[in-house]
């Protein structure tokens, strides 16, 4: 499906008085007029169906995330970071990964995690505060989210590292590892501590950063005086910019990332260029540090946009065929709200459960307490 290593391709730009980013060099398969355009490193093979299921995760996608910050604006939710704008970087990585490879991430990574089969209720369950996160991170290859930036990146490497020594690595059917962060995370002292062990152990992960411009309230230009992938080298390893609005590069790029580090290649930094279309969670207000000439520039290169000019362009679906997905992605948000404003609070003595595997006297000792004071009042526990 894929080919190549990590040159990136297409000539830059200056920074706008608006605000607007310059169009930098990244290696992109289809433009935000839906044209499809070669690269010498890197291209797809994809079949009309498998194009015409890209476009469905990528509108179901955006249609669950939004459902989500209806609910958090509504009570529902606790908090919510919206994936919007982002789609692409998150369908077409997710759908790269093969069914052994293992991913960590953050706390934004909705599209991967539908790519990986898992229920979209899960992440919604842990905002609502009624679990942790309820999915097996090993029976689905997705580790549980991570709040804290960037630790999942030591994990990920960590994890690397162990598949390597058990031997799971140098074959086709090898298994490798991807961490996902943001460009803020990049400043974090976990993010570079993981870039250096996994080039020292040459270990088989791929760095997937979302580079959507903005660290909460920070511009990339206060994170960084260099494009973000070109700091693979000062680590030794390889890194290469993509079109993070582009599902097509992103796909490509992330496969070839994931097939090198399976093969024995050592680790990838995959710097996807993107935007935050909405604010950095629902506590945000991304009005206070950014303009809307920005936004509105960065609305011209919508990832679900293109893909749908490319079905349009190449005769691939029909107008029947977009308002069945707009419909059957309408029908699974409101089957989300409906499970979500249907989930049980949880027990309160629940907290004192799994704290250690084999029980512990003191812990049992403060949820008899525990309970006997909840007990103490009328209906009991609430």
């Amino acid at each position: 499906m894929t080919k190549g290593a990590t040159a990136p391709r297409r000539s830059g730009g200056s920074r706008g008085s608006g605000g607007t980013p310059p169009e930098p060099d990244y290696v992109q398969l289809l433009t935000p007029d839906g044209e499809r355009v070669s690269h010498p490193d890197y291209s797809v093979d994809f079949s009309d169906e498998e194009l015409r299921g890209l476009y469905r995760d990528l509108v179901t996608v955006r249609k669950l995330d939004a459902e989500a910050t209806a609910l958090q604006r509504q009570g529902e939710l606790g908090i919510w970071a919206s994936l919007l704008g982002q789609e692409a970087a998150q369908v077409g990585s997710g759908r790269a990964l093969r069914s052994q490879d293992m991913a960590f991430p953050t706390y934004r990574e909705h599209g991967v995690l539908y790519c990986r089969g898992i229920d979209p209720i899960m992440p919604l369950s842990l905002f609502r505060g009624v679990d942790q996160g309820g999915w097996d991170p090993v029976a689905n290859k997705f580790n549980l989210y991570t709040i804290v930036i960037g630790a999942q990146t030591l994990h990920a490497t960590g994890y690397a590292m162990g598949i390597a020594k058990d031997g799971k690595v140098g074959t086709d059917d090898g298994e490798a590892v991807i961490a996902y962060f943001g460009d803020g995370a990049t400043s974090q002292g976990d993010v570079n501590e993981a870039f250096i062990w996994s080039s020292v152990f040459h270990a088989p992960v791929v760095f997937f950063c979302q580079n959507n411009q903005y660290a909460i309230s920070e511009p990339l230009e206060r994170q960084t005086r260099i494009p973000l992938f070109q700091r693979a080298a000062g680590f030794g390893f390889p890194g290469v910019r993509v079109d993070g609005n582009d599902v097509l590069a992103c796909y490509a790029v992330t496969r070839a990332a994931l097939d090198n580090a399976r093969l024995g290649q050592g680790p990838t930094l995959i710097e996807a260029y993107t935007y935050r279309m909405g604010a950095h969670t629902t506590s945000d207000d991304p009005t206070r540090y950014r303009v809307s000439s920005e936004v509105e520039a960065w609305q011209a290169k919508d990832p679900i946009a293109r893909v749908r000019a490319l079905l349009t362009r190449e005769q691939i679906a029909s107008d029947d065929f977009f308002d069945a997905v707009d419909a059957d992605a309408k029908a699974e948000a409101v089957r989300l709200r409906e499970r979500v404003l249907n989930m049980p609070d949880p027990d309160p003595s629940q907290i004192f459960e799994n704290v250690y595997v084999e029980g512990s006297p003191l812990v049992d000792a403060e949820r008899k307490q525990f309970e006997a004071y909840a007990a103490s009042f009328e209906g009991g526990a609430h």
